[in-house]
């Protein structure tokens, strides 16, 4: 993580890169919309890492799939929301115009190499194929750039791993050719979706550092998919929790894991396991992701938590206080808040 200083001296304060707002994506079901994400907004500033966590369910993906126009428009549909990059709304742009900001200004790590990658072709075929599509390049040129790219991950030997296929790399090198691929063509911004999930603790060590290196050298904002409290604690700056299709609580990443004020990212926190205590039996929150139905009127977190009131089963809600730090949350709403019975766990970064 970053002090407000280096932050800064990367350009942090400037122009955000990305501004999104009210963002709405419902899925279709037999039993009526679900609210997958239901009203999130999000900042993005050049040479920031923001980290969105939380279980599986909760709406993590579909923030990005959205803004990359990636969902199924058979089951799945954007209900509202703006999201605003280089002075152009995403949202309103047509197909032909996002193909053109898809790769090129953002770009994504998906969470499986070897399902991104495609099996019939070389490593350097893709990589070139994305220079051929965004930029006016020849073949030489093409090569050359797939060279240095493969270089500047950290791969051996580049000029024998472009006519190798995927097949015959290892987890580690594959999600090394995923994060060239989408360096390719110098995107502002870098999205990774969960890129360490399949991959071994050793590696996914190196392919954090490797993103914390892209990002201070090449000054990209990044915004990482996870469901690891410890990775967010060791590169992001900033962090989204969410919950049931929203944020639940968003600031720097200091200030939350110092003071965690939803009774969800404590819940989060204390089920990380600490080398300084033996336990046989970790904790573990109570329950399940719900499935909801639109509209939402609760507090979606009411069912899974000991500390709910009447008022939680009555009204949502919403993000409140200062700028650095909100939360949603009516027992636990600002810093003065007494500390509950969660256990404060210590994160030990990857």
């Amino acid at each position: 993580m970053n002090t407000e200083k280096e932050l800064e001296s990367r350009g942090a304060e400037r122009k955000p890169v990305l501004e999104v707002h009210n963002l709405k994506s419902y899925y279709e079901s037999r039993d009526g919309e679900v609210p997958a994400v239901d009203g999130v907004d999000l900042t993005l500033y050049p040479g920031e890492i923001v980290g969105i966590v939380g279980e599986s369910g909760c709406g993590k993906s579909t923030v990005v799939r959205s803004l990359l126009g990636l969902m199924d428009p058979v089951t799945s549909r954007r209900e509202a929301g703006t999201a605003l990059f280089e002075d152009r709304d995403l949202f309103r742009l047509s197909e032909k115009e996002l193909c053109k900001v898809r790769g090129k200004g953002i770009s994504m790590i998906f969470q499986n190499p070897l399902s991104a990658l495609d099996p019939v072709y070389t490593i350097g075929s893709q990589i070139m194929e994305i220079l051929k599509i965004h930029e006016s390049i020849t073949d030489k040129e093409a090569r050359e750039r797939a060279i240095e790219l493969l270089h500047q991950v950290n791969i051996p030997s580049p000029e024998l791993r472009l006519n190798q296929y995927p097949h015959e790399l290892s987890g580690g090198m594959q999600q090394r050719v995923v994060i060239a691929i989408a360096l390719a063509c110098n995107p502002k911004i870098l999205i990774a979706d969960e890129p360490t999930t399949a991959l071994d603790v050793t590696v996914q060590a190196q392919i954090l550092a490797l993103i914390r290196e892209l990002r201070d050298r090449l000054n990209i904002a990044v915004i990482l998919i996870t469901h690891n409290m410890g990775v967010v604690a060791a590169i992001c700056d900033r962090m989204c929790v969410m919950y049931g299709g929203v944020v639940v609580e968003e600031g720097r990443c200091e200030e939350i894991f110092a003071n965690p004020r939803h009774p969800y990212t404590r819940g989060l926190l204390a089920a990380i396991p600490s080398i300084d205590e033996d336990k046989e039996t970790l904790y573990t929150i109570p329950g399940q992701v719900d499935v909801l139905k639109a509209p939402v009127n609760f507090c979606r977190f009411e069912k899974r938590c000991s500390h709910a009131c009447s008022k939680c089963r009555e009204e949502e809600p919403q993000l409140r206080g200062e700028s650095d730090h909100l939360s949603r949350c009516w027992v636990f709403p600002d810093k003065s808040s007494e500390k509950t019975d969660f256990e404060q766990a210590k994160v030990v970064a990857p």
